[in-house]
């Protein structure tokens, strides 16, 4: 589709929310430190209270929000979702206790739920053929974000610890700017629908799937997998501070190396090995992969080793897409829709609860008397992994249905 004023506001909306995310993780021992935290052990854990906030405010505000653009337009929600934000990011670099860091990164959850009405605008927009072109520039413009939030958070923290978040305010600011004067209402007004209850249950969609024929395994694969996988955003800044004593600039430059690993492994790898093995032998693949590079990390004492098993983590990122496939083949067209929004519930729902875990085991182990260990928590992601593993297998007996239905379904995941 064409580079309209609209969708490049669109384009630059989610690279700013994809910075948003990245910027912060290369500063958080630091910030932590700042607002109180007397060791890396307790910042892990304040972080990762910080982390699972920010994913249950999005989780929650989810539905609401797009609930009210289907209710009042696309535009006023953008617009204010990025004021909010602007504000958001100068509340954090004023920041001098965590509790302010705390509501201000719920608010940045509840603002950054607009990817939701993000890929609506781009629905209402397109034609229905330039559809899945647009959603995969979305895809892109989120991973080139993610890959610059940690580069830009990494450079912005050796001139001061508050500069990363005065550059995001920046370029939220400006991007309000640009969609004030260039972004139009996409909603026509006979096509709008009122709000409602069912626009602030996050959950019910979950119970109908589980109930799905078939849909279980691959659901709970894709949970478990989501979970354990969130090790490494939740303690890749404080565990390379712990065991290697980082600085922000080379924690940032790690995150951005695995993001550029990732998205080569996404567009590169994952469709020739799709194409030429199947999705099982993949899967598996991927699967084996999780569990090598997480107990690498585990027991990781030299730079060296990281930069080894750092591609192998990339490689493990393959299995979410490939198991959303196994999820997608085993419902009709017209549940498609159902089946991609509970997949990123369920993400959502880990990137709530893994943090606390992941950090509490972190702080046991940093602290504890008994046994010295950072890399603890890698390892007890990597037994989750294997745990999935005959559920993993039962995927490759299992025939998915023939779809029978023929009315259209389209969606979107968007991995956070």
């Amino acid at each position: 589709m064409k580079l309209s004023g609209p969708f490049l506001f669109i384009l630059a909306t989610l690279m700013i929310d994809a910075i948003g995310i990245g910027i912060v993780f290369p500063i958080m021992p630091d910030l932590m430190i700042r607002v109180g935290a007397d060791s890396t052990a307790e910042g892990a854990f304040w972080g990762g209270v910080m982390m699972s906030a920010y994913a249950a405010a999005m989780f929650l505000c989810g539905p609401v929000v797009g609930g009210l653009s289907d209710a009042y337009g696309r535009r006023p929600v953008l617009i204010t979702a990025l004021v909010t934000l602007t504000i958001d990011y100068v509340i954090m670099a004023m920041a001098q206790t965590y509790w302010v860091l705390l509501v201000g990164r719920v608010l940045a959850g509840m603002a950054g739920a607009t990817y939701i009405t993000a890929t609506a605008y781009i629905a209402d927009i397109a034609e229905k053929h330039e559809r899945s072109a647009g959603f995969g520039m979305i895809g892109a413009a989120f991973g080139i974000g993610f890959v610059l939030g940690p580069a830009l958070g990494g450079l912005a923290s050796g001139w001061h610890i508050t500069a990363p978040f005065w550059i995001a305010a920046l370029l939220s600011a400006m991007n309000v700017a640009f969609g004030v004067f260039v972004l139009p209402e996409s909603l026509r007004k006979e096509n709008r629908r009122p709000f409602g209850k069912r626009d602030i249950n996050p959950f019910g969609a979950i119970t109908r799937a589980f109930v799905v024929p078939g849909l279980a395994v691959p659901l709970i694969c894709i949970f478990v997998f989501e979970f354990s996988n969130m090790v490494y955003p939740t303690l890749w800044a404080f565990w390379g501070r712990e065991v290697f004593g980082w600085s922000g600039f080379t924690i940032g430059l790690s995150l951005s190396a695995y993001g550029v690993l990732i998205a080569a492994v996404q567009a590169g790898l994952l469709p020739q090995l799709t194409r030429h093995l199947g999705d099982f032998r993949t899967l598996v693949i991927a699967t084996l992969a999780a569990v090598i590079g997480m107990v690498g990390f585990g027991c990781a004492t030299a730079v060296w080793v990281v930069a080894i098993f750092l591609p192998i983590a990339a490689i493990s990122d393959m299995a979410p897409p490939v198991m959303t496939a196994f999820a997608a083949n085993r419902v009709g067209e017209d549940q498609q829709g159902l089946v991609q929004g509970v997949i990123a519930s369920l993400s959502s729902v880990a990137a709530v609860a893994a943090p606390l875990m992941m950090t509490g085991i972190f702080e046991r182990f940093v602290r504890g008397t008994w046994l010295y260990f950072p890399g603890a928590p890698f390892l007890v992601a990597a037994l989750m992994v294997v745990a999935i593993v005959p559920l993993v297998f039962r995927l490759r007996s299992s025939n998915p249905i023939r779809l029978i239905s023929s009315s259209p379904a389209s969606a979107l995941r968007i991995f956070r």
